[in-house]
């Protein structure tokens, strides 16, 4: 048996056997390469390789993985978002001593040989021979490219990369024949373009462009020959040339790509010498990436943009296309998001909530007419460190666009849709009820929509105080927040007729399931979200005609093509004069209802307050005729806690109602939105009363303010609930909602 050579070399015979071995591989490869189609065919047949009778298109043009812009309406940066973090740019833009570094370096015979280099073939081969293994590879730009692309097209699917990269012959020559087939189609620059921006240059940044903005913050046309030289050296081994972490092995990279820079002429000696003796001077730019970098608390509406683009149609018929559509990104997003009502909402949800509160406020907004979300604002930050009190849940969406499970019971705040459904119906708003503070009704006198009866049990049900009995008519029961009254309300008008009626507006469930159709809903035992709460009151203040909410105006490819985007969906919910008296009445619960905290001075408003059971949720919904705002206040972690004798955003609240929490929030937050020099007024309306004493409406209103203070104490206890349940599960957020509660407590 032939022995090694004294220093562990290989025996002259060994050498023998390794380079015929080398040299038929090569002959095998070469004779692959020069074979035509139905020699390559024979070879697929064996199992190595395919037919290569047309090149495929994403060797030409590369679906390259780069970085979405998502903006504001004005064009503002919102987030940049990427699974990769690349921007692609042309060859014009890409520093010449760049170009010159990569060729020196990876393939300094570039422009002088094919596809593929037998002269570096021939070369490689001895010299791996010499040293015993693999010490100099025979890859050209091209080949690497060819590579890279199938790397690329694979992912982070871990089976898909090794794949990519197997070392196989099959591979190897299915490599090559791509690779003549390329140059003989895209040419030298196109493919020396193409390999700066797809090859991986460490620290996350993919092509040139990237990579020179994250060691050096700068343009890649502008890159110096050391920093070209620096990021040249880098590709080999992006981990151990990597000069964040290791300026001295970069630095002798560095100085290995001058030399050859030298050596092959595309840079003096002198030019070399001096670059060598220039220290590595990084300025690093760290990656931002992702909703959490959003700017003014833009998180949630950044999120809820990503998650429309993931389930929407419009984007691709399948999951996988669409979330293809995302990863790969290059998008440029122009949003609905209004920067100025996005600030407003940010700082209304933190200014009467804190962060670390055990209560959360939600703050969303939506413009009449277009459907257009402008903000959404939280009082906990978004992000995952729960430890400073982030969170990824946005509070006001459905759970499928990453809201709580179920959505919210929305209290008092659903009883302008039972008055909507009455007028629709015929019915004047000077239609009386005489009731006591408590009564109780047969559910089987409410019929739903197949003509059945709601139920076969009673219903009882009561006011927030004993002292709130006697006569009503529709405007000062909105205004008042009268169950009793809206209960029989919703008798005359119909049960189904009110349920058509809000799903008209587009209210729905958080969970997207049918909205039960029980006598309760009238008083908001059913669940919601506060995105579908402002949409369905932007139809009022749009006179009747609703608008389903988007996120998104425009979206730019990186071609800057047009893709198309969902539109909104206007359509006729009720008819003008309805909603017209809806908002003169509305307009009493903020000029001398229970929503006077929450009134605005300058302009004509509009809103409803809302408190459900044991005030687990707070709500105040209100509008101007250009803008409609959503506030909820509640608990948003695990099961949901009661909002008595409860110190929220450093204040104290021996219980929270609808109108001294989310009202004030809701001013807020629309005062900040809204453009003094613009107030759009209501179409004034005449609305019919009941026969009802001034001095009586002076004291129910008295009465209305006292309590909206909090001055008088609420009886919490047994409402009549004959479904006592509604109450959430341990650990789910929002709260099923049965539609069977009873609903509303108060305003």
């Amino acid at each position: 048996m032939p022995k090694k050579r004294s220093g562990g070399g290989l025996t002259t015979t060994q050498q023998a056997a390794k380079f015929l071995g080398v040299a038929a591989l090569s002959g095998a490869v070469l004779a692959g390469i020069a074979l035509p189609a139905a020699g390559a065919l024979g070879l697929a047949a064996k199992g190595t390789v395919e037919g290569f009778d047309e090149i495929p298109s994403n060797l030409k043009t590369p679906p390259l993985s780069q970085r979405t812009t998502i903006q504001d309406r004005d064009g503002g940066t919102i987030a940049t978002v990427y699974s990769r973090d690349r921007t692609v740019v042309p060859l014009k833009d890409i520093s010449p001593y760049m170009q010159d570094a990569i060729i020196a370096i990876e393939d300094s015979r570039f422009y002088e040989h094919g596809a593929v280099d037998l002269k570096g073939i021939l070369r490689a081969m001895n010299r791996n021979v010499q040293a015993g293994g693999a010490a100099q590879g025979a890859s050209t730009l091209t080949q690497q490219y060819v590579k890279n692309v199938f790397v690329e097209e694979a992912g982070d699917d871990p089976e898909k990369v090794a794949e990519a990269t197997q070392q196989t012959l099959g591979r190897k020559v299915r490599e090559l024949k791509y690779a003549i087939q390329v140059e003989e189609e895209l040419g030298k620059k196109k493919i020396l373009e193409n390999y700066l921006n797809i090859t991986f240059f460490g620290q996350q940044a993919y092509g040139i462009e990237a990579a020179s903005q994250r060691y050096f913050s700068k343009r890649a046309k502008d890159l110096k020959v050391e920093e070209a030289a620096l990021l040249a050296g880098i590709v080999q081994s992006p981990s151990r040339y990597d000069p964040v972490n290791d300026t001295e092995e970069a630095t002798k990279r560095r100085n290995t790509v001058l030399a050859r820079m030298a050596a092959v002429k595309s840079i003096t000696r002198a030019e070399a010498d001096k670059a060598m003796e220039t220290p590595i001077k990084l300025k690093v730019s760290r990656p931002k990436n992702g909703c959490i970098t959003a700017v003014s608390g833009s998180g949630f509406f950044c999120d809820y943009v990503r998650k429309t683009i993931l389930t929407d149609p419009a984007f691709g018929k399948t999951d996988e296309d669409r979330a293809k559509l995302w990863n790969l990104g290059g998008l440029t997003i122009r949003t609905t998001l209004d920067p100025r009502a996005q600030k407003a909402a940010n700082e209304a949800a933190t200014a009467k909530v804190n962060k670390d509160d055990k209560f959360a406020a939600s703050v969303v907004q939506v413009q009449p007419g277009s459907g257009k979300i402008l903000s959404m604002g939280q009082s906990r930050p978004y992000g995952l460190d729960q430890k400073q009190n982030e969170t990824v849940l946005n509070l006001s969406v459905s759970n499928k666009m990453g809201g709580s499970t179920y959505g919210f019971q929305v209290g008092s705040t659903f009883k302008p849709f039972t008055a909507a459904a009455a007028l629709e119906k015929g019915i004047s708003p000077a239609t009386s009820f005489s009731t006591d503070w408590k009564m109780t009704l047969k559910e089987r006198d409410f019929r739903n929509c197949s003509g059945s009866p709601a139920g076969l049990a009673d219903w009882t049900l009561q006011n927030e105080l004993e002292s709130e009995k006697g006569t009503w008519d529709m405007t000062s029961a909105l205004g008042k927040s009268i169950n009793t009254y809206f209960a029989l309300l919703e008798q005359k008008a119909g049960l189904c007729e009110t349920v058509e009626l809000a799903k008209k507006v587009g209210y729905e469930r958080g969970d997207g399931k049918k909205i039960g159709e029980y006598p309760s809903i009238t008083l908001g035992g059913e669940v919601s979200t506060p995105l579908s709460m402002a949409g369905a009151y932007a139809a009022f203040a749009n006179r009747g005609t609703y608008c389903t909410p988007i996120a998104i105006e425009s979206i730019k490819d990186p071609q800057g093509k047009q893709l198309p985007v969902p539109k909104s969906s206007c359509s006729r919910a009720m008819s003008e004069k309805t909603a017209d008296t809806i908002n003169q009445m509305l307009k009493g619960v903020v000029e001398d209802g229970t929503g006077t905290q929450a009134g605005l001075s300058d302009r004509d408003n509009a809103g409803k307050t809302g408190t459900t059971n044991d005030r687990k949720d707070a709500w105040f919904v209100g509008y101007t005729p250009n803008l409609s705002t959503a506030v909820w206040v509640g608990d948003d972690i695990g099961e949901k806690s009661s909002m008595f004798n409860v110190t929220i955003g450093g204040q104290y609240y021996d219980k929270v109602c609808g109108g001294c929490l989310p009202g004030p929030i809701w001013r807020i937050a629309m005062t900040g939105a809204l453009d003094a020099s613009e107030t759009p007024g209501f179409n004034p309306v005449s609305v019919p009363r009941g026969k009802e004493k001034e001095d009586k409406e002076k004291g129910d209103r008295d009465r209305g303010r006292d309590r909206d203070r909090g001055d008088e104490d609420a009886k919490p206890g047994d409402d009549g609930n004959r479904f006592p349940g509604i109450e959430l599960p341990e650990g789910v957020i929002g709260g099923p909602g049965g539609g069977r509660g009873g609903g509303n407590e108060g305003p």
